[in-house]
């Protein structure tokens, strides 16, 4: 058995000249939640139905447990839950009638299966509510209810926090930690909504334009994009000399004729701000700033943010 439950190898779609996904090499380790971030069409969907064989790769390979999905399928996939797209439930049913009809289809054994799903997502078994008149958390409560049923070991979620309220999202989001501490369960989760990644997230890969460009755990990331000292003076490149000369520090960054970012964040605000003024150059602002995940996002896709 490999060392991680999801392995891709230079895994690539490409539709004509098209690159949906571009030799992605993911790795997901057991009993965590890999946040997979990237914008609406960086290639999230089609990397999530890649691994669940429901669209096949034009290159590269899939690993899952340690063993190639390809002629696994059988062994591998009933291990795993889903939900890719919104499942086809009927309107006019229940979430418990509706439940039924999948665990008929699918040949879910335990007769208790679909009382525990509904439990473990905070839905009522047998009340008599249809599933039209449920509100949108309820609905991907039931979808998530539905990816659960049979108890998988792995669960492959894309989007589930989609188009709810905060109320909906903090339920979601509670219960997917929920799955992943006291059932043990590894969840690869997508979302181009960064503030919640942060929130549950283990490790994160973050995909643009179908190529992987960093992967590494929240912890690693949160270090990277760190605090920094913003000055905006009158000048940047007497600044930069004034740091040089005066404080031996070269740990900064030029952003542009005005605007500068000190990365050592242990010498005196104070001193440096005399020291610029001293030199006759006016400072506007000094302060300590911390790069948000969205700011450390937008550095890394040199894009214009994420939605």
């Amino acid at each position: 058995m490999g060392k991680y439950v999801i392995e891709t190898k230079n895994l690539t779609k490409q539709y004509g000249t098209q690159k949906s996904v571009a030799n992605l090499n993911i790795h997901v380790k057991k009993g965590r939640i890999y946040g997979l971030l990237g914008r609406n069409g960086a290639g999230k969907t089609t990397t999530m139905k890649m691994l669940l064989g429901l669209t096949q790769p034009t290159s590269g390979e899939v690993a899952i447990w340690g063993r190639p999905l390809v002629a696994n399928e059988k062994r591998l996939l009933p291990r795993i839950g889903s939900l890719i797209e919104s499942p086809g439930f009927y309107p006019n049913l229940t979430a418990t009638e509706n439940l039924r009809i999948f665990a008929t289809l699918r040949g879910v054994p335990n007769r208790n299966a679909i009382k525990n799903a509904l439990d473990l997502v905070g839905l009522p078994y047998k009340d008599k509510k249809l599933f039209s008149q449920y509100s949108l958390g309820m609905k991907q409560r039931l979808a998530i209810a539905l990816a659960i049923m049979h108890d998988p070991e792995l669960l492959i979620l894309d989007e589930p926090i989609n188009g709810l309220d905060p109320i909906g999202i903090a339920e979601v989001r509670s219960f997917i930690r929920t799955l992943c501490n006291e059932r043990g369960k590894t969840i690869l989760i997508s979302s181009h909504i960064l503030s919640e990644i942060a929130l549950l997230a283990d490790d994160i890969g973050i995909i643009d334009h179908g190529v992987l460009l960093e992967e590494e755990s929240l912890a690693e990331l949160e270090a990277k994009s760190s605090k920094h000292i913003r000055f905006t003076v009158s000048d940047t490149a007497q600044a930069a000399r004034i740091l040089e000369c005066g404080f031996c520090e070269n740990q900064f960054t030029i952003q542009d004729g005005h605007n500068m970012q000190l990365h050592n964040l242990n010498i005196s605000i104070g001193k440096i701000v005399t020291a610029f003024v001293e030199n006759g150059l006016e400072v506007s602002q000094a302060c300590t700033c911390e790069e948000s995940l969205e700011d450390y996002f937008k550095r890394v896709t040199g894009g214009e943010g994420i939605a």
